[in-house]
């Protein structure tokens, strides 16, 4: 069964606001807030209260760039559906689930990220919108491939390791 979450990336002024997360999936590594989408919950409501759990600050108005699909060892595991917003209320702030820090967009430490993210992430910052698949081992330690297609442009940047 294929799990169904957001991230939301609070862009402003020249820098993204990326989280560490403490524990669970992903844990120890940077990356946008977000959480599993629960059942009768729009898309962007769920990016919403993802980022208020993870920080606790609401975003304001996010609006949806790009859709991946994540896949373990051959079968789909996450379809996740990525936010950017530009205003959000609140003063973030670490939580029980992660620490929040601004990160300049040209100084973006993708070797500390998800993998994979160095592949579409500068395309959500360019203002672009996005689609793709990513192919991981079984463990989430090797990227395998992937597919992103730039819908501004429909052209397909493939890469196969």
């Amino acid at each position: 069964m294929t799990t169904v979450a957001t991230l939301c990336y609070i862009i402003k002024s020249g820098k993204v606001l990326l989280i560490k997360k403490k524990k669970g999936f992903g844990a120890g590594v940077w990356n946008g807030p977000g959480g599993k989408a629960s059942k009768n919950e729009s898309l962007q409501d769920c990016a919403k209260r993802g980022v208020y759990e993870k920080v606790s600050i609401v975003p304001e108005a996010p609006w949806q760039v790009g859709e991946l699909l994540f896949y373990f060892g051959g079968k789909p595991e996450w379809r996740i559906h990525v936010f950017v917003a530009d205003e959000y209320d609140g003063i973030e702030r670490e939580t029980d689930e992660a620490v929040p820090k601004w990160f300049r967009l040209d100084r973006i430490q993708y070797d500390e990220m998800w993998l994979g993210d160095d592949v579409w992430m500068p395309l959500m910052i360019a203002g672009k919108k996005f689609r793709g698949t990513l192919f991981f081992d079984e463990e989430h330690k090797e990227l395998i491939s992937h597919e992103i297609v730039d819908l501004d442009t429909a052209l397909p940047a493939t890469k196969n390791n």
